[in-house]
């Protein structure tokens, strides 16, 4: 199938990949992470 240039402007796509998965992934961990450090230290200064 050959695409003219006006074809092509109405083309849409693209999806999610690995790295994008990773990313988000890594963000959860490092939000847990930093969730679990002020609850240390909050516990910490209580007692």
């Amino acid at each position: 199938m050959k695409l003219n240039d006006n074809d092509l402007y109405l083309v849409s796509g693209g999806s999610i990949n690995g790295t994008l998965i990773n990313a988000f992934a890594r963000l959860i961990d490092l939000a847990i992470d930093i969730g679990k450090m002020i609850g240390s230290s909050i516990r910490r200064l209580i007692n």
